[in-house]
């Protein structure tokens, strides 16, 4: 009695193939059936729609960092600090800087920092700026490499503050500026009237990016530079729909950012959580 044989969609190109193939017959993607479990994984962790998924989690870690410590809500200050989150509760969620990081080792602070922010303003900036970027870089770049843009470049901008000496720093603006250096790239290399057009609106972007961070102080630009400059290097190095496939490394990249990132804030929020039940770590 032979076993019955489970037919899946290759997750490349959506042919129906055996989910034990060692290779797609048809567009040669190695190992079909694991791409399509880590597919399963992706699924549950950002599900159909990662954009939206990842403005809930900021959203969600804003009102965790708010509630850790109420009493930090009541601080005087003005427009921009209405309805902060306390030092201390954004420190024990993960906010980055050279002395979380260089002071006291906390590496993964690169990554759980991208989901904290400081006031109500600043969240809502930020999700706008996602929202609005968000689905044209999923759309010209794929999910896998838009995951990729939006972990690494955060990193790689909260890394290059580090370098020129940021104490303490969070919010999501190094990844958003690693999406605009993406598709400052993206406008550049395409050309033609549509790629001149897109990348005026991404320089649009810096200019305003720049003049904020003059006039406003607090502003962390080296993280927002990092950010722009890592999301160029990144899309040239992995593409865009029109010019280049997603490949397989670019694919494992990503579910590696996801599960690292998740791992980072499921532990952010369990070492936030314990003191207060009486378990110091």
């Amino acid at each position: 009695m032979t076993s019955e044989r489970k037919s899946i969609l290759c997750p490349n190109c959506r042919k129906l193939i055996s989910s034990d193939e060692p290779s797609c017959p048809y567009c040669g993607i190695q190992r079909p059936g694991l791409h399509n479990t880590a597919g399963v994984i992706r699924n549950i962790f950002l599900g159909s729609d990662p954009v939206r998924t990842i403005i809930y989690i900021n959203i969600a870690y804003y009102i965790l960092s708010l509630l850790l410590d109420p009493k930090g809500i009541l601080s005087p200050g003005g427009i921009f600090n209405f309805l902060s989150p306390s030092i201390q509760s954004l420190v024990s969620l993960g906010a980055t800087g050279t002395i979380p990081v260089i002071q006291y080792h906390r590496v993964w602070t690169l990554i759980s920092a991208s989901f904290l922010h400081g006031g109500i303003l600043h969240i809502a900036f930020n999700m706008m700026a996602l929202h609005q970027l968000g689905p044209f870089i999923l759309r010209e770049f794929g999910f896998y490499r838009f995951i990729n843009l939006y972990i690494i470049t955060g990193v790689a901008g909260f890394a290059a503050s580090i370098m020129f000496g940021v104490p303490f720093t969070i919010g999501a603006s190094a990844s958003i500026c690693g999406l605009i250096g993406a598709i400052l790239y993206y406008g550049k290399s395409r050309s033609g009237y549509y790629g001149q057009a897109i990348f005026k609106q991404a320089m649009g972007w810096v200019v305003g990016l720049v003049v904020f961070g003059i006039i406003i102080g607090g502003i962390n630009n080296w993280a927002h530079g990092g950010g722009i400059l890592s999301g160029i290097l990144l899309a040239f190095l992995m593409g865009y729909n029109d010019n280049k496939q997603e490949s397989a490394w670019s694919k494992f990249l990503s579910y590696a950012c996801i599960l690292l990132t998740a791992v980072i804030l499921i532990w952010a929020v369990i070492s936030s959580l314990l003191p207060a039940i009486g378990i110091v770590i």
